[in-house]
């Protein structure tokens, strides 16, 4: 006999019945995606999952133990970084139109093994330095569906990475991989430069998925992340092209696969066979510090080696052995400076703790960098703002300003400001288009000082003036 149906009905913003009965508060969202769940992984078929006509009132079994819960916090997750992650905000709502259907749906087929990923849409990106970027774009579902396996894999691969690693791992940022970068191009004076052409596109999938097997022992884990890597790529003119090496750009699990592939293909190989060496990892991008030049042009060589071997080439260009030219080494050579994660590295005059003036080799934001914000400031269109005052122009810039302070303000400030300063010029502008009786340059200037004299925190990049001002102060 069928359990009577209760007459209570939690509304849309209530929680479920399981407050009532001294169990966990949950939303009305989490409440309609969890209702089928069941601790000992045992879905019974009925009204409440799916349509009961034809069905069966018996247990049945999952092929694979993938929670409810499991798929709940991956779609939580996905929702959250939608912003950085570069999902359709069409795509995410119509996904969200009907969330428990679909979560159902893709738990369903992911716990019975009968999940397949979609082609994933290939988009081509410009470089800051010319050409293009191939980013592979899955759907909403595909997505959640990638969290859930990185979810499960994650902590366990953790454990095996080399600490010289930085990149796409909890706990670790590009930060830290620029300081230790800087802190041993001081003890060390040469510089091996590295970058692997095409990385993500010319993984090896056999040599990956011994190195997934090696970790990952669900086999539902390792079934789909074979499937991920066989997922075609479908063109923008709508062309599908079969994929047999590489892993997407783009997709949720692609880093953590792209980390675990370079940890034997270049960490625990250098670590074995250069026990001397030392190095930062970020993702392709690759610094290697050497005691001399002979030395690098040896490693340099034996790495083209080792990386051909896996499948992958280092760039000709963009791979160099740089000196770290400084007071302490003032050798001669043509290479003195290298990029890494947006800073570039070179000999900066700086002042030392006893007040002396010395050369320092010191990171600071890059030339592409900071062309790249100049740009970003010019696509504003500051001086078209002409509805909204001040106040109203420092909102909605604040956050992108911040973001560039937080990140390449943390090494070589003064770099920054002279880039930053452009943006006074942007600001100067709207003034002279929004007010008549500041049409002239030097005007606007002296207005908006006064308003910086009286809200020195107005915009975001104003409160990092030294003494003496570094961007009004300089007219």
């Amino acid at each position: 006999m069928q359990r009577e149906k209760s007459k209570w009905r939690p509304h849309e913003d209530e929680s479920t019945d399981m407050e009532h009965r001294g169990g966990v508060i949950r939303s009305s969202e989490e409440g309609a995606v969890m209702a089928l769940e069941r601790r000992d992984g045992i879905v019974q078929s009925g009204r409440m999952g799916q349509p009961s006509v034809g069905m069966s009132s018996c247990c049945e079994t999952k092929s694979f133990s993938i929670t409810k819960r499991q798929v709940f916090d991956a779609y939580k997750k996905v929702k959250a970084n939608r912003g950085s992650a570069g999902i359709d905000r069409q795509s995410l709502e119509d996904f969200n139109a009907d969330l428990s259907r679909n979560l159902y749906k893709l738990w369903n087929r992911m716990a019975s093994g009968s999940y397949f990923p979609p082609p994933v849409l290939r988009v081509e990106i410009p470089k800051s330095g010319g050409g293009t970027r191939a980013l592979g774009i899955p759907t909403v579902a595909d997505r959640i569906a990638q969290m859930v396996v990185k979810d499960a894999i994650e902590p366990e691969l953790e454990k095996c990475f080399h600490p010289d690693s930085y990149g796409y791992r909890p706990g670790r940022s590009a930060h830290q991989a620029v300081a230790t970068t800087r802190n041993r191009c001081w003890k060390r004076p040469w510089v091996l430069d590295m970058d692997i052409k095409s990385f993500f596109d010319t993984i090896d999938h056999e040599l990956l998925m011994r190195a997934v097997r090696k970790h990952v022992r669900e086999k539902w884990q390792c079934l789909y992340i074979e499937r991920w890597l066989k997922a075609s790529v479908m063109h923008s003119d709508g062309r599908l092209e079969v994929r047999s090496v590489g892993t997407p750009q783009g997709g949720v699990i692609s880093p953590l696969l792209a980390n675990l592939f370079l940890h034997y293909a270049f960490d625990i190989w250098v670590e074995r066979n250069w026990p001397g060496i030392q190095f930062e990892r970020y993702a392709d991008d690759i610094i290697c510090h050497c005691a001399s030049e002979k030395e690098a042009e040896a490693l340099k060589e034996v790495l083209t080696e080792r990386f051909q071997s896996c499948g992958l080439t280092l760039h000709p260009e963009k791979t160099k052995i740089v000196y770290c030219k400084s007071s302490y080494h003032t050798g001669e050579y043509s290479e003195v400076s290298f990029d890494f994660l947006g800073y570039t590295f070179r000999p900066r005059l700086a002042r030392s703790r006893a007040g002396n003036m010395m050369v320092s080799f010191t990171p600071a934001i890059s030339s592409k960098s900071a062309k790249r914000i100049r740009t970003s400031m010019r696509n504003w269109h500051l001086p078209c703002w002409q509805s909204l005052d001040i106040s109203e122009v420092a909102k909605n810039i604040w956050l992108r300003v911040q973001g560039w302070i937080n990140y390449y303000g943390l090494f070589g400030i003064s770099e920054l400001r002279r880039v930053l300063y452009h943006l006074d010029e942007h600001i100067v502008r709207w003034i002279q288009r929004k007010y008549k009786k500041l049409r002239r340059r030097s005007k606007a200037f002296r207005w908006l000082r006064r308003v910086r004299k009286d809200n020195p925190c107005l915009f975001a990049h104003w409160r990092f003036r030294i003494e003496g001002g570094w961007t009004i102060g300089a007219v």
